[in-house]
């Protein structure tokens, strides 16, 4: 039987593919995702992204960390409201701009240029478009685009017993972080609802991992093969769910997680 867990953090993804940021506290409401998360990001030129008519595009038209690794070297932080960002690599500021202007919009395409070898017809482009997000499963549905990713930290103790390799939770990317489940018992909640804390969510979808998690979050370099160690070792490459809020409230780090 599913035993009570508990939040242990709460984190944001405001930019494609750059660096989580740690949250106190998140306000859900029903269908609307998690708070500022993807909804930024730097399209690859090319992307054909409209955002007077936004539609959703594969993750390959971004930069991301599927192929662009050392973006796992940038630690970012970027207001939503404001729209400023900086960024740091061990501890040196290397960037800051306001991605509200058309210069610091400039600055921050050139810089990522510079960073990629990029030649000038193949910038990127800062794109947004509220309520448009820029999730993985954004492909699959609307819904699944405002669903919110949740982790058992039990399941990533377990693969780290099995392939004896200290795995970061931070390869995974996910909005609530928890523990106190079984390992992987997440996995066959889909279709069903689960408390958390007091708002309410239907589990929708097991999270398929891609290479994005073979990037270590303190090196940027790839040093384990995440998918192929949870095929090795489970069956399958899942780790985590994605769930949609149906009942909204306030959540924090110490808040129970149950089967509804």
């Amino acid at each position: 039987m599913m035993t009570n867990g508990q939040i242990t953090g709460l984190v944001h993804y405001p930019v494609k593919g750059l660096s989580g940021q740690t949250l106190p506290a998140v306000q859900l409401s029903p269908g609307q995702g998690f708070p500022f998360d993807r909804m930024f990001g730097f399209a690859r030129a090319g992307s054909g992204f409209d955002p007077s008519n936004p539609a959703p595009m594969p993750k390959d038209k971004f930069l991301m960390l599927m192929r662009d690794e050392r973006l796992a070297g940038l630690a970012s932080r970027f207001d939503p409201v404001s729209r400023v960002l900086e960024l740091n690599v061990q501890g040196n500021r290397v960037h800051h701009a306001d991605l509200s202007t058309p210069d610091g919009c400039a600055a921050t395409e050139a810089f990522f240029a510079r960073m990629f070898d990029l030649a000038s017809d193949k910038m990127p482009s800062f794109v947004h478009a509220d309520p448009h997000r820029f999730t993985d499963v954004s492909v699959v549905s609307t819904d699944l685009m405002n669903a919110v990713s949740l982790i058992n930290l039990d399941s990533i103790a377990d693969l780290e017993v099995k392939t004896g390799a200290s795995i970061a939770p931070e390869r995974f990317r996910a909005n609530i972080y928890f523990r106190g489940w079984p390992a992987f018992s997440e996995l066959d909640l889909v279709g069903q609802e689960i408390s958390i804390g007091s708002a309410r969510a239907r589990v929708t979808l097991r999270t398929r991992r891609c290479a994005a998690t073979e990037a270590n979050p303190t090196t940027a370099r790839r040093d384990l093969p995440i998918p192929r160690l949870l095929l090795q070792h489970y069956g399958h490459s899942d780790m985590g769910i994605y769930a949609e809020i149906i009942g909204g409230a306030s959540i924090g780090p110490g808040d129970s997680m149950s089967l509804a």
